[in-house]
């Protein structure tokens, strides 16, 4: 049995974590035209390492989200962050043949990562048999969030509306989707237009997942309100929470980075709190015998500077 993660948790909070971090790892890739660059994080020292794979949204890359990629590897997670096709810092122009196709290439990449952890322990200094492949878990924002609901489940339906591949991994047992859009039907009319991957289905997302949404995230992609958001959590069967986030808009203040200009609803609390639960949420669905999850779930219900509400099912 791996040292308890609850145990990890109370060391980082006794004192700071020295953390590791690489990039560009590559990834070679035959099919892709170009080799796939990651981002690997883990905590300098102890082993058994529980894996995160994020999927950035649109146009950022692996050298983003790092609130969130820090803080999970701090507590014990190593954090692998693949830079997509779509990335700004790629500069694919919109005539490459590739650009209709990056939402499937998208879910390879994640694949491709999982294929590939060898090469990826491997080529970091000093992380070589620390991984724990037994514990892996999925995570995105926007539409790295779609990227990553594939992996647990979620499938996305074609123009007829019959549901496509089951691209879901038997080796993810866990996932957090942030900002994760909601029904394909309730697309604007530019959406549905220039966007057929954004109909989907979670009917068949079973794995245990959070679902973080903001209850002031109005997106130009949708007719519908912030209440989108919350369909991957009330229309998925099995095991799910759902965090709703008091004021946050996309960016869910400030997950993208640190002082990023697109964000829109900067507050370091909000943040703060949604390190705290995913970290506690991903401990314990990754290792039934670690309680950080319920500790956080009471120090939610018990926080009179209410933030966020919390649903499970």
């Amino acid at each position: 049995m791996p040292e308890s993660t609850s145990a990890n948790a109370q060391k980082t909070a006794d004192a700071p974590t020295t953390v590791i971090s690489a990039r560009p790892v590559v990834l070679p890739v035959a099919d892709r035209e170009e080799d796939l660059q990651v981002r690997v994080s883990a905590p300098a020292a102890g082993g058994n390492l529980p894996v995160i794979v994020f999927s950035h949204g649109f146009g950022a890359s692996m050298n983003d989200y790092a609130p969130l990629a820090d803080h999970w590897a701090a507590h014990g997670f190593a954090v692998l962050q693949p830079t997509h096709l779509d990335s700004r810092t790629l500069g694919l122009p919109a005539e490459d043949p590739r650009t209709p196709h990056i939402w499937r290439l998208r879910i390879q990449d994640l694949t491709h990562v999982l294929n590939g952890l060898d090469i990826l322990e491997a080529a970091v200094p000093g992380l070589g048999g620390r991984l724990d492949r037994t514990r892996i878990a999925v995570a995105g924002h926007s539409w790295g969030a779609q990227t990553a609901s594939t992996l647990l489940g979620a499938r996305v339906l074609d123009s007829h509306g019959v549901p496509g591949e089951d691209m879901s991994d038997p080796r993810v047992t866990a996932g957090v989707l942030f900002a994760l859009t909601g029904l394909g039907n309730d697309l604007t009319p530019f959406a549905a237009e220039n966007f057929p991957f954004m109909k989907p289905s979670f009917d068949t997302m079973t794995t245990p997942a959070l679902i973080v949404a903001g209850d002031n995230d109005q997106s130009a992609l949708s007719t519908r309100g912030p209440d989108w958001f919350t369909d991957p959590y009330t229309l998925s069967p099995g095991s799910k929470s759902l965090l709703t986030l008091i004021g946050a808009e996309h960016s869910l203040g400030g997950i993208s980075g640190y002082k990023v200009t697109e964000t829109t609803d900067e507050n370091p609390e909000r943040v703060a709190l949604i390190q705290q639960l995913t970290t506690a949420f991903l401990h314990t669905t990754l290792n039934p015998d670690d309680t950080s999850w319920q500790s956080a779930i009471t120090a939610l219900e018990e926080n009179p500077d209410l933030l966020g509400k919390l649903q499970n099912k």
